[in-house]
């Protein structure tokens, strides 16, 4: 019956990764999630149901729409494989509970923040609010997080980045972070609780600052490249979601060899 449960978990994953491809791609643009249907965005041929199949249709098409053989992003099934295992993952931490389906929120939110972030350097406040109230509000149900450790998320996550890009513009005179940043660190605190911040930030600002100066490199832009630091808050908070628990046990370990 385990087994079962996995295999839907996984199935659920997917379809619901089917349509983040669509938010991802109409959100930006302000266009409507809802309407029209699914369809090419070359030809603008409505999809089928069998040709929208999380992963499995991309394949047997071989990436390429039925009727005018346009290339399909990698993206779709990307975008689905991830939703599917982080579902998978979701239900093998906790179980058919109200923690899967409030953390499969989350995941979900934070999957579509990355690649609007990858492709247009913003993170909407339609997902990032209303994930701050929803991660607050959920609190009080979950048993991973207080309503107290959620609060001081909020609070802590929002202020830890905004005093950062208020003193790197005070040193630079330039925007170095957005808004959009400072509010999913709240949103992340809100759901993970204010202890996940010390990672997510460390985190993030290591794999940010080595995957920055690859680009300075390669752009050769010098301090002038820019790129979006949404994906590793995003990535770094799925981490801590997976493996706080070895995140501290090393966390004790630095601490007893230092001490």
């Amino acid at each position: 019956m385990n087994t079962v449960f996995s295999i839907a978990a996984l199935c659920f994953g997917g379809v619901v990764g089917s349509f983040l491809n669509v938010v991802i791609l109409r959100l930006p643009a302000g266009a409507s999630i809802a309407y029209p249907a699914s369809h090419c965005p070359a030809c603008k041929t409505p999809i089928h149901w069998y040709d929208n199949i999380p992963v499995l249709s991309y394949l047997l098409l071989r990436g390429r729409c039925r009727a005018c053989r346009a290339s399909i992003s990698i993206q779709y099934p990307l975008v689905e494989l991830c939703m599917a295992l982080l579902s998978l993952a979701l239900y093998t931490r906790f179980g058919p509970s109200f923690e899967y389906f409030f953390y499969f929120l989350f995941l979900a939110a934070l999957l579509v923040i990355i690649f609007i972030d990858i492709h247009h350097q913003i993170i909407p406040d339609v997902i990032s609010l209303p994930g701050i109230v929803v991660g607050f509000g959920g609190s009080f149900f979950n048993a991973q997080v207080t309503w107290q450790q959620s609060g001081i998320g909020i609070l802590t996550g929002g202020g830890i980045l905004y005093a950062i890009a208020l003193g790197y513009y005070l040193l630079t005179r330039r925007e170095g972070m957005g808004g959009g940043d400072i509010k999913l660190l709240a949103m992340i605190g809100a759901f993970l609780g204010w202890q996940s911040l010390l990672f997510v930030v460390f985190f993030s600002s290591l794999s940010g600052s080595v995957v920055g100066i690859i680009a300075m490199i390669r752009q050769g832009r010098g301090g002038r490249t820019r790129i979006p630091f949404g994906p590793f808050l995003s990535i770094a908070a799925m981490l801590f979601l997976f493996f706080q628990a070895d995140i501290f046990q090393l966390w004790l370990a630095y601490q007893r060899m230092i001490g």
